[in-house]
């Protein structure tokens, strides 16, 4: 599994701020003995061959009984191939912001600021011609012995955000066309709220076994 994305989230922050890898939503029941995910974390979403339709039929009910989505989510469209690890980390740690520590200089955080008021659509743009980005994303994933791949390659992985905002948990996903908004959460509950949505996820497709997390939280 590729592991560049966390290496280089971790050139991003003080070492008190932990990244920890969790594998196999198999017995997604032991995650509620975890009590320290309060922050946000990422869901692997293998290939489903309903989630397709799901998705837009999603799209469809929500555009027609429409939601209320904060103006402090920090959303953006996924525009870059096989760019759904980075983006899914940007979500992540853009609206956590308040729990972390940056580096000095960090090139993620100089991202964030001057993207914050930016449409979802020019966030991507913005990203797309981001040097700082790309150059601390490859040098992470060299050290880490992994090798990115070709954004003409196909790759069938993709990863989901979940987030508390202000006492809302949101599923941010780059391929939609907006946060899609599940709900009241607080920061003892999120883990167990996040997972009853993962859960759904899952049963559509009960046989598929390859789904993970990788969870961001404060040590």
């Amino acid at each position: 599994e590729d592991q560049s994305h966390l290496a280089f989230l971790s050139t991003q922050f003080h070492p008190h701020s932990q990244h920890n890898g969790f594998v196999s939503l198999l017995m997604l029941w032991v995650f509620l003995l975890v009590q320290s995910l309060r922050s946000s974390f990422l869901f692997y979403l293998p290939p489903l061959f309903c989630y397709e339709t799901f998705r837009q039929e999603e799209e469809a009910k929500i555009k027609a009984q429409g939601q209320v989505v904060s103006s402090d989510v920090y959303f953006m469209k996924q525009t870059i191939g096989n760019a759904c690890g980075t983006i899914g980390l940007i979500h992540a740690v853009a609206n956590n912001q308040r729990h972390l520590e940056f580096e000095p200089n960090s090139p993620l955080q100089a991202f964030l600021l001057q993207s914050a008021k930016m449409s979802p659509e020019d966030k991507a743009a913005f990203l797309e011609k981001d040097e700082s980005i790309r150059v601390t994303h490859e040098s992470s994933a060299q050290e880490g012995q992994t090798e990115a791949p070709s954004l003409d390659e196909k790759v069938d992985l993709h990863f989901i955000a979940f987030v508390n905002v202000e006492g809302h948990l949101y599923e941010l996903d780059g391929r939609k066309p907006f946060p899609v908004v599940h709900g009241e959460t607080t920061e003892d509950t999120f883990l167990e709220d996040s997972a009853e949505v993962c859960k759904k996820f899952m049963a559509r497709d009960p046989q598929e076994l390859r789904f993970t997390v990788v969870a961001l939280s404060k040590a």
